[in-house]
């Protein structure tokens, strides 16, 4: 790995079929990085977050995690090593309320191994409530919140685990000018405070504002990587997005 590297992808491929879903991806995070994958539709974004949380298994290739190859461990595995994800679907338990569904987490090996002993598994959940900015709405049952709050409460709910890396899977889809607003306050707030962070997006404007590299794929292969500016003048991805420049 590299100077600092937390993750490393090494050639990664995965095919369903005939369909090339992932191709020889390679990609380093280190400490601190809060990096976005962008790329049209259907170019593999998702494919390549399975696959590094062990929901899928690559054809080939390796992913390393802190010094570990991590490629055929199981999800909860993963998690407890340090890296955990949201999903683009938000699936929370609706009848529980936002404490409880934050609380639950907080029993996986990982956090019980580190909280003190006699730690109330509540405070540590509020702790999380307040970052998302949802502490008011603790006791409130996740049926009955609203959908930008419930995009906040699974994050609230991913970073109960400890990560060091945070996965984040198209978290402003859905969401309205105010709600991608308090979105992009809350991701900036966990930078700021040394969180690792990937996040997979399609609406550009919100996630170019954030991130300081980008990664961009086609049909599940790099074709471009650099900081925002560089990315949003590369002609392969201008290609990629908006098709070819003819005279």
């Amino acid at each position: 790995m590299g100077k600092d590297a937390v993750l490393e992808i090494r050639r990664m491929s995965k095919a369903f079929g005939g369909l090339q879903a992932v191709q020889d991806l390679d990609l380093q995070v280190h400490k601190g990085d809060l990096v976005g994958i962008i790329g049209p539709n259907g170019a593999g974004k998702t494919t390549v977050f399975n696959l590094v949380t062990g929901f899928l298994r690559p054809d080939s290739g390796e992913i390393w995690f802190n010094g570990e190859n991590i490629t055929h461990l199981k999800p909860y595995q993963i998690v407890n090593r340090g890296l955990c994800r949201t999903f683009q679907l938000v699936d929370l338990f609706k009848e529980m309320t936002a404490l409880e569904n934050v609380m639950i987490p907080r029993f996986c090996d990982r956090v019980r191994q580190r909280e003190e002993k006699g730690e109330k598994p509540w405070r540590g959940a509020m702790k999380y409530l307040e970052e998302m900015g949802l502490d008011k709405r603790f006791n409130e049952r996740a049926k009955n919140l609203a959908f930008g709050e419930l995009r906040l409460l699974d994050i609230a709910r991913a970073l109960a685990t400890q990560p060091d890396i945070l996965l984040l899977d198209e978290p402003f889809s859905g969401l309205d000018a105010e709600d991608a607003e308090i979105l992009s306050a809350a991701i900036r707030r966990m930078h700021s405070k040394g969180q690792t962070m990937v996040i997979i997006e399609h609406r550009l404007r919100d996630l170019l504002k954030l991130v300081e590299r980008v990664v961009a794929i086609v049909f599940g292969e790099k074709i471009a990587e650099g900081n925002p500016q560089e990315i949003l003048s590369d002609p392969k991805v201008i290609n990629a997005y908006l098709g070819e420049r003819r005279e």
